[in-house]
């Protein structure tokens, strides 16, 4: 198995697709000669030449409003808006257009593209370079929403983004493009398949993207205070994966989700209702919820105090009512 970081293991997965079909066009801002800010599009131009892989002008509204073009006429666009924040300009296209077309059309026709967005905290950027922008995708009818946690899943989820037939939102976590893991590539499990990253039987930790981490980091520290914590990692948003996180909750019996986005209205908010509405009778203790605060995203230097961290997770684990714990276990090991 090669030894990989995130940003290379994305860059194998776009070599493997241009290679495998030649409908595959990759474009975007300064993803050609320079090979992309995080260098995940390296040598693709120089490989795969400027027919397959090209700069656009610094106009994201265009460079969605093209690739829409692209994929109604039988291409497969894999586009790249450089940073989070940059890709709002093209939101009212992302919205009205590439999520509304086969519904529009009656399945007449698709948009097969993949929109990849570096995205989250974690790097110390200043305005508009780091955000988290995933509720807004998520709640948009129409798209899909993947966000990997490791190299491995970089490579796979992104595989499987090109080849959907319908449009992808693939949110890239800047803050792991440079972690480094051995990695099989194969395309591994599709889009709406969470993974237990961490078995537990105490409580649930739920997580996606950069929180993965964080939540493992959690289960590790929360051991030597005598809980053993569980961790899913959802993998991808939309679809949501209900069975293998209501398997979970139902039986640790306690549950926090984990998101750098805000907390209000976010991604973290359904799946705590969905937990609710379906592990109901399991649940022990409230579902609780550790995120972003509600405010615009800090400058760099006030990032860490914005992002949620281990401390405040355990803070949540110690606020999971803890007192039943011992008629807990006897029930689930009976």
């Amino acid at each position: 198995m090669p030894t990989l970081t995130m940003a290379q293991a994305l860059n194998t997965a776009l070599r493997d697709a241009l290679t495998a079909d030649e409908n595959v066009v990759v474009f975007g801002e300064d993803v050609g000669t320079l090979g992309g800010v995080f260098r995940v599009t390296d040598g693709l131009t120089r490989d795969f030449g400027e027919d397959r892989c090209f700069d656009t002008p610094l106009a994201e509204s265009g460079i969605i409003g093209f690739a829409i073009g692209m994929a109604m006429a039988g291409f497969k666009p894999v586009v790249e808006m450089q940073f989070d924040a940059f890709a709002y300009p093209a939101f009212e296209q992302i919205v009205s257009h590439v999520a509304k077309i086969r519904n529009r059309t009656k399945g007449a026709l698709s948009v097969p593209m993949v929109i990849r967005i570096p995205f989250a905290g974690g790097i110390g950027g200043v305005e508009h370079h780091c955000d988290s922008s995933e509720g807004y995708y998520a709640h948009t009818p129409g798209l899909k929403v993947v966000a990997p946690a490791t190299v491995e899943d970089a490579y796979t989820l992104l595989r499987h983004a090109i080849d959907d037939p319908d449009p992808v939102i693939f949110l890239e976590p800047k803050r792991l493009y440079f972690s480094r893991a051995d990695v099989k590539l194969v395309q591994g499990a599709p889009f709406g398949t969470a993974t237990v990253r961490r078995a537990g039987r105490d409580a649930t930790l739920i997580a996606y993207g950069p929180s993965v981490a964080v939540a493992l980091e959690t289960a590790e520290a929360a051991a030597a205070e005598g809980h053993d914590l569980e961790v899913i990692d959802l993998r991808s948003i939309v679809p949501f994966d209900d069975t293998t996180v209501m398997t979970s909750v139902r039986k640790t019996g306690r549950c926090i989700v984990i998101q750098e986005a805000q907390g209000f209205a976010g991604v973290s908010a359904e799946i705590a209702a969905r937990v609710q509405e379906r592990c109901f009778h399991h649940l022990h203790a409230p579902v609780l919820r550790v995120s972003g605060f509600d405010i615009p995203y800090p400058a760099p230097k006030l990032e860490r105090l914005h992002l949620p961290g281990v401390d405040r997770v355990l803070d949540a684990v110690d606020r999971l009512q803890w007192n039943d714990i011992a008629d807990t276990r006897w029930a689930v090991t009976a």
